[in-house]
C-alpha cells in the first residue's frame, strides 16, 4: 500500500534551538521533530518549506511528509502535539492537493523582524527583539522608523541582493515583492518583508543596513548603490532573535491551508513573538 502524503503547519521559537536542519551538534527544530514524529507512528523524513538559522523563530513553517497506510493526517493531528518539544507545536495537518510539496510549490515567503528603538525592549519581548541602543554600530544614535521603512522600500523590486547575503547563497536575481515598517507600540517596531525568496541572513542584513543608514552610520549612498550594482558595503546582519518566518505563501491551487486559517492560525501559542498579547514566563524563556 502506498504511503499518504501530509502537509504540516507548525510553529516553533527559536530561542534554544541550532537552526532547523539536523546537524552533529544540535538540537534542533528538524532533530526534536522527526523525534516526535517517530513516538506518534511516522517514521519517514520531512521536507520543510526552506530552513531557518539558529535562533529565529517561525510562525508558519510548512513541511511535507508521508504517513504509513491507513494512517491519516487526522490520527497525526491527535497524537503529535503530546510529542513535540515544548517550543514546538502544530497548527494544521491535512492531506494536501496530490501536486503539493512544501519546498517546491511555494511562491514565496514574508518575513518579520521586530526591533527596539528608544531602550531596551520589555522582559516578555527581550528574547524576540532587536535592542538597537545596545548594537555597538547604532549606540546613541538616533533612528527614525520612516527613514529605516523608506530604505527598505528603496529595495523593492526584482535585482541581485549579493551585498546583502551570505555569499554561500546562489547568486541570481530575487524578487522583495514589499518591505514595510509598522509600530507595534512601547517603541516596538515590525518591519515585513514579502518575496519570492531570499538569500542565506538577506533580511537580517536589510534590516540592520538600513538600521545603519538610517542612523548615518552608513552613507545612504552606498547602501543605494549596494542596492543597484550589488556592491560590497560595510552592512549589520542584524541578530537573529528578532526574525520570524512569518507565512508560506502557495498558488491557491495546491494551498493545503484555507484563508480563514491562515488569518487565525489554530493552536498559535498566544504572546511573543507571534502576537502582542502578553507573555508568561515560560513563553518568554
Amino acid at each position: 500500500m502506498k504511503r499518504t502524503p501530509s502537509a504540516l503547519w507548525i510553529w516553533y521559537r527559536g530561542c534554544h534551538f541550532r537552526g532547523f536542519q539536523r546537524q552533529v551538534d544540535g538540537p534542533t527544530v528538524q532533530e526534536a521533530l522527526q523525534e516526535a514524529l517517530r513516538l506518534s507512528g511516522v517514521p519517514y523524513p520531512v521536507m520543510p518549506a526552506g530552513r531557518t538559522d539558529r535562533g529565529v523563530h517561525a510562525r508558519m513553517q510548512v513541511l511535507s511528509v508521508r504517513l504509513p497506510p491507513c494512517f491519516t493526517s487526522e490520527r497525526l493531528a491527535e497524537r503529535l502535539p503530546g510529542n513535540l518539544h515544548p517550543d514546538i507545536g502544530l497548527c494544521v495537518a491535512r492531506r494536501p492537493p496530490e501536486a503539493f510539496h512544501a519546498q517546491w510549490s511555494a511562491a514565496g515567503k514574508e518575513y518579520r523582524y521586530r526591533f527596539q528603538l528608544g531602550g531596551p525592549p520589555s522582559e516578555s519581548w527581550l528574547p524576540f527583539a532587536m535592542d538597537v541602543s545596545a548594537e555597538p554600530r547604532l549606540e546613541n544614535r538616533a533612528v527614525r522608523p520612516d527613514r529605516v521603512e523608506e530604505l527598505l522600500r528603496a529595495a523593492e523590486g526584482s535585482r541581485d541582493f549579493y551585498a546583502f547575503h551570505e555569499h554561500s547563497s546562489l547568486r541570481k536575481p530575487r524578487t522583495l515583492e514589499s518591505a514595510t515598517v509598522r509600530e507595534l507600540g512601547g517603541g516596538l517596531f515590525e518591519a515585513r518583508l514579502r518575496g519570492e525568496g531570499f538569500g542565506r541572513y538577506q533580511v537580517r542584513y536589510l534590516v540592520g543596513s538600513a538600521l545603519l543608514a538610517a542612523a548615518g552610520v552608513l552613507p545612504e549612498e552606498r547602501y543605494l548603490a549596494a542596492l543597484e550594482s550589488a556592491t560590497s558595503i560595510p552592512g549589520l546582519k542584524a541578530p537573529a532573535r528578532g526574525l520570524v518566518l512569518w507565512e508560506v505563501h502557495y498558488p491557491p491551487e495546491v494551498d493545503p491551508f484555507t484563508a480563514e486559517e491562515r488569518a487565525q492560525p489554530p493552536g498559535l501559542p498566544v504572546g511573543p513573538p507571534f502576537s502582542l498579547e502578553p507573555a508568561s514566563d515560560s513563553q518568554a524563556a
